[in-house]
C-alpha cells in the first residue's frame, strides 16, 4: 500500500468522524431545544453538547492538519532560497510535532488526575472518557503531520511547485 493511498485512507477516516461528530452535536442541540419548548429540559443536554463541540474541535483540528489547512506563513517559506525554505519546513515540523507530543502528554497526565471523576449529569460517564480526546487528538494530529510531509517537503525543495494547501483569493 502506498502513502498515498495511506493518507488518502486516513483523511476519508477522519472526515467520517468529525461528520458523525457534527450529525451527533447537531441531533442532540435539535432534541434539547425540542425538549425545552416542551417544558422538560434535559439535564444532560449542556454538558453533552460541550464535550461533542470539544470532540469536533480535537478531530477537525487533525482533518485541518491532514489537509494542511491549519495556520501558518507559506508565504515566507516561499519567499525563502531553497535550502532554507527546507530547513524551514523541516524546522516548523519538528516545532509543531513536538508541541503535539507535549500535548499528548499531558493530556495523558491529566487523565490519571481525573481518573475517579464522573460527569456530573451523567454520572455512569468517566471524565476520563471524555478527556481521552486530548491525548487522542494530539496523536491524530501527529499522524496527519508525518503522512502529509514527504509531499510538503517535496514542495519545499521544489522551487516552482505549486502548494497543494495555498488558497488563492482571486478579486
Amino acid at each position: 500500500m502506498t502513502l498515498t493511498r495511506i493518507r488518502a485512507g486516513y483523511g476519508w477516516l477522519l472526515e467520517a468522524i468529525v461528520f458523525l461528530l457534527m450529525t451527533a452535536l447537531a441531533l442532540e442541540v435539535v432534541v434539547g431545544v425540542v425538549y425545552r419548548t416542551l417544558g422538560e429540559s434535559l439535564v444532560w443536554y449542556d454538558e453533552v453538547a460541550s464535550i461533542l463541540l470539544a470532540w469536533l474541535t480535537f478531530y477537525g483540528a487533525a482533518l485541518a492538519a491532514h489537509k494542511r489547512a491549519h495556520i501558518g506563513f507559506s508565504g515566507l517559506v516561499d519567499g525563502l532560497r531553497p535550502a532554507l525554505r527546507v530547513s524551514a519546513v523541516i524546522f516548523a515540523e519538528i516545532c509543531v510535532i513536538g508541541f503535539f507530543v507535549l500535548t499528548a502528554y499531558v493530556g495523558w497526565s491529566i487523565m490519571e488526575v481525573l481518573a475517579t471523576d464522573y460527569l456530573v449529569s451523567l454520572p455512569e460517564i468517566s471524565v476520563n472518557y471524555v478527556q481521552s480526546v486530548i491525548p487522542i487528538g494530539a496523536v491524530l494530529f501527529i499522524i496527519a503531520q508525518v503522512l502529509s510531509f514527504p509531499q510538503v517537503l517535496a514542495d519545499a525543495r521544489n522551487p516552482g511547485a505549486s502548494r497543494t494547501t495555498a488558497v488563492e483569493i482571486n478579486p
